[in-house]
């Protein structure tokens, strides 16, 4: 799933923005590889449905490893841009200036884990980690591309995934002479590895593409198997679990379902998908049959979503069908940053990782 105009209703754009919630906060620090292997040290629960109250996970060092530092490139190359009017064949022929855009900084995070960090210019709001975090942002509000901002930078390459726009954006930049190329971004692991070997080709490096996408399946993998043992064997003993995304202000509520990159999270955490079971789209619109049926034992939202709604206590008196869920009794609503959770790329087994911490180990800090 595309979270942008592409995908999903303008009212879902996320804006990105790092807040912490109050509760208690899981957080999984060290370098990106050394976060792999952190939840050796959380000790299982015999039930894990037994926990109480809110958890924030939270990646305390953002930066990205450089995963191949010594990436053979070769240009021109020729790629297929992946748009919304129909694909395209785009020639690139001059990587030295990127603007590396999208919803989440995945796309810029990328870029940087494929060795081509030096060569970004301009980033998107999101895009905050060491390295890249004080480049001049081309991104209003989270979600809208600043053309004036992007020309100004002299791009030669320009790469992006429709998840923000205006879409006439794209145009006005190759009218001006700039070379736009769309990669693909699907929210799930997978997308992961899509993202990577997209992202290379166009940088004119496939193979550091290949390498990419295997690295993160290996640390995606490796923190599959440590969350292995804080999960019940019983399948019923699993926790239930749902992802709520909130605008309060807009009022936007939905439970995100199959295809949202929240059913590949829950999975990989060992949980029970409860809009799997319950044979939910994409997209459900949260009302008190659906959360009473649900009944999660625990709900995962993005941090911005849950301050939107006045934090737990606000969800809590607006929707008092979620106070009568097996999570709302326990409040155990687990938050992590809405550049984040569905920020499937480099990152994607820090991301794993930290959730499971606030999962099955609130409080803890490795």
């Amino acid at each position: 799933m595309r979270l942008g105009p592409l995908r999903l209703p303008a009212l879902v754009a996320v804006v990105v923005v790092l807040v912490t919630a109050c509760g208690q906060s899981a957080t999984v620090t060290g370098t990106p590889s050394a976060r792999v292997g952190a939840l050796s040290s959380v000790t299982p629960v015999s039930d894990p449905r037994d926990l109480s109250g809110p958890a924030t996970a939270t990646l305390a060092d953002r930066s990205v490893d450089v995963v191949t530092p010594d990436a053979q490139q070769q240009l021109p190359a020729t790629v297929t841009s992946y748009e919304r009017t129909g694909n395209q064949q785009i020639t690139v022929t001059d990587t030295s200036r990127i603007v590396a855009m999208n919803l989440s900084g995945s796309v810029a995070a990328t870029v940087w884990a494929l060795g081509f960090g030096d060569d970004i210019v301009g980033r998107d709001v999101a895009a905050d980690f060491p390295g890249v975090d004080q480049l001049p942002v081309v991104t209003k509000d989270g979600h809208t591309i600043n053309v004036e901002a992007v020309l100004a930078l002299d791009p030669t390459l320009v790469i992006t995934d429709g998840s923000i726009g205006p879409i006439d954006v794209v145009q006005q930049l190759r009218d001006a002479g700039v070379t736009v190329v769309f990669v693909e971004n699907e929210s799930s692991f997978d997308g992961a590895d899509t993202l990577a070997r997209q992202v290379a080709a166009a940088l004119g490096a496939p193979v550091a593409g290949e390498t990419l996408a295997k690295h993160v399946d290996d640390e995606v993998a490796t923190v599959r198997q440590e969350i292995g043992p804080l999960v019940p064997s019983s399948p019923d003993g699993r926790i239930r679990m749902v992802f709520l995304y909130m605008r309060g202000s807009a009022g936007v509520y939905y439970l995100f379902g199959h295809g949202t990159g929240a059913d590949d999270l829950i999975d990989a955490l060992g949980g029970d998908d409860v809009a799997t079971d319950l044979g939910w789209g994409e997209l459900t619109p949260l009302t008190d049959e659906a959360m009473v049926k649900a009944d999660p034992d625990l709900i995962l939202v993005m941090t911005d979503g849950l301050k939107s709604v006045g934090g737990i206590d606000g969800l809590l008196k607006s929707y008092p069908a979620v106070a009568l869920t097996a999570a709302g009794q326990h409040r155990r609503i687990v938050d992590m940053a809405d550049g984040d959770v569905l920020s499937f790329g480099p990152r994607s087994a820090a991301v794993l990782a930290a959730l499971a911490a606030a999962v099955y180990s609130p409080g803890a800090s490795e």
